[in-house]
């Protein structure tokens, strides 16, 4: 993903119907699985205390030629992708300091 001209920008909707808007940051691929990691597009604004404060996984999928995001429900899976996002940040860090 470029970030020359900026973030990404979507709105999803919950199953209340209450929109949310996100950027993207990035795309996972773990374990023949894509994830999306975004953050609250007003999260400047937001306080720390916040839930909806910081980072956001989502699980992408495809159904019949449209992109969808799911909400990871199970704790050890939504872990390992924290993990392995924290690993290329880590990894990024380490990189710029050379």
């Amino acid at each position: 993903m470029s970030k020359e001209f900026g973030g990404d920008f979507i709105t999803i909707a919950d199953e209340e119907g209450n929109e949310y808007e996100l950027e993207l940051l990035d795309v996972l691929d773990i374990d023949d699985k894509s994830y999306s990691v975004f953050v609250p597009a007003n999260i400047d604004s937001m306080d720390v205390n916040d839930p909806d404060y910081g980072l956001i996984f989502l699980r992408n999928r495809e159904e019949n030629g449209e992109d969808y995001f799911d909400s990871i429900d199970d704790e050890e899976e939504e872990q390992r992708v924290y993990e392995y996002y924290q690993l290329i940040l880590d990894a990024e860090e380490g990189g710029e300091e050379e």
